[in-house]
């Protein structure tokens, strides 16, 4: 048997908006197919947006709202963990530890986000750079973005930061990692592909490592 330290590892950011979509189970189930060590990253969904709103009504500031933020990332991790019977990591070594067993663990980001010190804390940064700044921290292979929304195949990186289907900061976080956003209509091969380690997806790496230049 491997040690988990060297079989490929993939990060898996889930979209908050697929937490009212049919489609999340689906993705769930692919996957639990890929047969190396995976950890997800979840979106903040609805648990975000509540932040969002109450900030225009409030006026706190953005240091206020990107903590809260992350705190909406976790509770989207602990409601995902209690569907689907996935178990929660604050740290790198909890990550390890379920890859050592076999398990997927979901990332709860508020401890090892708080201890960085290269993390901008406002709307720029969402879970997207988040789940690119974890992959580079955990040395990753690559990631994927699962969205509830289908990207052109030709979409550059610059492209998906204006139409807003990654956050401004993601070049910056990503980098040179390799890259695909996962939207439904990748879904019906996304089993099969994973099954193989083959990301689904539209690839966005070569974007990547030209803003990385």
């Amino acid at each position: 048997m491997k040690s988990p330290h060297t079989t490929p590892l993939l990060i898996v950011k889930i979209g908050g908006s697929l937490h009212a979509s049919s489609y999340l189970p689906t993705w769930i189930d692919a996957l639990k197919k890929y047969p190396h060590r995976l950890t997800l990253v979840c979106g903040g969904g609805p648990f975000a947006e509540i932040v969002r709103q109450t900030q225009r009504q409030m006026q706190f500031n953005d240091v206020a709202a990107h903590a809260m933020a992350l705190l909406a990332m976790e509770q989207y991790a602990l409601a995902l963990a209690s569907l689907f019977g996935f178990e929660c990591a604050t740290t790198i070594s909890e990550m390890d530890a379920l890859h050592a067993r076999g398990s997927i663990p979901l990332w709860r980001p508020t401890r090892l986000i708080n201890e960085a010190d290269d993390i901008f804390t406002n709307w720029d940064v969402t879970s997207d750079s988040l789940a690119a700044w974890l992959a580079h921290k955990t040395g990753a292979n690559a990631m994927i973005l699962v969205k509830s929304i289908d990207i052109d195949p030709t979409t550059t990186l610059a492209e998906a930061v204006a139409l807003q289907y990654v956050d401004a900061a993601f070049p910056y976080y990503a980098k040179a990692m390799p890259v695909c956003i996962a939207g439904p209509r990748a879904l019906p091969e996304a089993v099969s592909r994973l099954s193989e380690g083959v990301l689904p997806g539209v690839p966005l790496s070569v974007s990547l490592q030209k803003a990385a230049s």
